[in-house]
């Protein structure tokens, strides 16, 4: 079969823009997140030119900023407040302290939140005049694994595999006391332990006793152990936020959620009661995190931007992205997103109309939109003639510009 002509490729891409045409929405910023490979594990930075040059064609299409990890377990390492701050870009630390050290004092005499206090601290001093002349603009805050505020429920490296249910994680010696100290405070000393039946990182809830259709999630002693465990993953974050404020004054704060969006439709959400969300059928589990992000002015950074994982489970990933935007907009919140994959390896167009959708819906009864966008997945196969094209018609689109004939063509 011959190749589609040039008039008629027009024509067909034209109907697409048609469809799809942001032309005068609201300006979304995008940022470009930048891949953890950039520098060694000597902290250097592996090609300098070609992270320039990389930043230049960024710049060429108008791309708002760019996203730098830095990970405490790095900067850190060696000794006790002494901060290696030639890793400006950090590596990923598939690790986070358990939060129930967080206000005990068993890092040489300092809590888990004076040590994460007194690190952004020396990051505010390190980069003050980035600060001063606001070229850091946001602050994305980890509060739990991978940097989102979630409890390390499904780790790859330790075997878990979509669509896996994960695991509870309060097992250690300092959450389990917790544990036993709330149960003991409503006088039912009997419910200080974890649940029995969960099963485990690769279980589907129906396999399990606590998360199966009538299982004991929906029992008394299974309500006060969710509200117990996500509770505490809220006030982690209350706890953390508030040194960050006092860290970073008036410089914006972001927090990152996770989309746990597999066996969202089963009645348990075991995925979403495992990672700390607890949310199901009959309870609004993101509205108590809202409200704790509205305290200190937070942006909810919600990473469930686009949906391509098909699979034969229970899964809703665009009933739970509206959950959670709504939840947030109903508390006058700003709200970013990001994509969970490069989305020229999801079909390019209909991948970026997917996320432009969520960033400006046009169906909603009053206007809304997303304050920001941060694109995952930057590397070299982005930079392709054929995946960056379709890139710079994105940003275009995010910014509420026209894409004109020849950015269609070209």
């Amino acid at each position: 079969m011959s190749p589609p002509s040039p008039l008629r490729r027009y024509n067909n891409l034209l109907h697409e823009q048609n469809a799809w045409d942001f032309t005068g929405t609201p300006y979304v910023p995008v940022y470009v997140k930048l891949p953890l490979g950039i520098i060694n594990m000597e902290c250097e930075l592996v090609d300098p030119d070609g992270l320039r040059k990389q930043l230049e064609t960024l710049k060429s299409i108008d791309v708002d900023g760019v996203m730098v990890d830095t990970w405490w377990g790095i900067v850190e390492a060696n000794d006790p407040q002494q901060y290696n701050w030639k890793d400006r870009h950090g590596n990923r630390n598939t690790e986070c302290l358990t939060w129930g050290i967080d206000e005990e004092p068993v890092l040489r005499g300092r809590t888990a939140v004076q040590v994460y206090f007194e690190y952004m601290q020396s990051f505010r001093d390190e980069f003050s005049e980035l600060f001063n002349t606001r070229s850091i603009s946001k602050i994305q805050i980890g509060l739990g694994a991978c940097g989102e505020l979630r409890y390390p429920s499904n780790p790859a490296k330790r075997g878990w595999k979509y669509p896996g249910i994960g695991e509870f994680q309060c097992y250690d010696k300092y959450l389990r006391k917790c544990l036993e100290e709330a149960a003991k405070a409503i006088g039912l000393p009997k419910w200080g332990n974890p649940p029995e039946g969960a099963g485990s990182y690769n279980s589907q809830p129906v396999e399990t006793d606590f998360f199966c259709y009538h299982g004991e999630y929906r029992t008394p002693y299974g309500r006060f152990f969710l509200k117990w465990y996500s509770q505490y993953l809220i006030d982690h974050g209350d706890r953390v936020l508030a040194k960050a404020k006092l860290a970073f004054g008036d410089v914006p704060l972001s927090v990152k959620l996770l989309g746990m969006y597999w066996w969202y439709e089963s009645a348990s959400h075991a995925p979403e009661l495992t990672a700390g969300y607890y949310n199901w059928a009959n309870r609004d589990g993101y509205a108590p995190i809202v409200s704790m992000l509205k305290r200190h002015e937070a942006t909810l950074n919600f990473a469930c931007a686009e949906h391509y994982i098909v699979w034969p489970t229970d899964v809703d990933p665009e009933g739970l992205f509206w959950q959670v935007l709504n939840a947030a907009w109903d508390a006058n919140i700003p709200v970013a997103s990001e994509n969970a994959l490069p989305c020229y390896e999801l079909n390019g167009s209909n991948g970026y109309n997917k996320l432009l959708e969520h960033a400006k819906p046009r169906n909603f009864p009053v206007p809304r939109h997303i304050s920001a966008f941060n694109y995952v997945g930057f590397n070299q196969a982005l930079l392709e003639q054929v995946n960056f094209r379709e890139f710079r018609r994105f940003v275009k689109r995010m910014h509420g510009e026209a894409v004109q004939y020849e950015d269609l063509l070209n």
